[in-house]
């Protein structure tokens, strides 16, 4: 059950943001095991002034159209499913909307079961 936060510059089209909850969604289904319909994800836009970040962290050339992607899941994950989900993002964002592999910056964090409330007050993994 990832909860996904994807923040990015403002000024996009709505086929562009779109195109980057579908690549995301699809990523998790693959690489995840995220059922059907697990879908919950926000994207945040914000002006340039209120944007950034390092131009060329540890030699990786971002542009302006870099997305932050944070996502919260279930500590259950292998490092390998965790390397898989990276590599899998980066080919989907790539073809849909188009983005640089330089430009997807992912932060996965980890939670326990008991820690999710998806509705009703209930921690349904618990």
């Amino acid at each position: 059950m990832p909860l996904a936060h994807i923040a990015m510059r403002a000024g996009k089209p709505d086929a562009y943001r779109q195109a980057l909850l579908d690549g995301l969604y699809r990523a998790l289904r693959e690489t995840f095991d995220v059922p059907e319909d697990d879908q919950f994800m926000v994207i945040t836009e914000h002006a340039a002034a209120s944007f950034r970040y390092g131009r060329s962290y540890l030699g990786i050339a971002r542009s302006d159209d870099l997305v932050f992607i944070q996502i919260t899941a279930n500590n259950t994950r292998s490092a390998a499913q965790k390397q898989a989900l990276y590599r899998r993002l980066v080919e989907l964002l790539g073809e849909a909307p188009g983005l640089r592999p330089e430009d997807v910056f992912v932060n996965l964090v980890e939670v326990a079961r008991e820690n999710w409330s998806l509705g009703h007050g209930v921690a349904q993994y618990a």
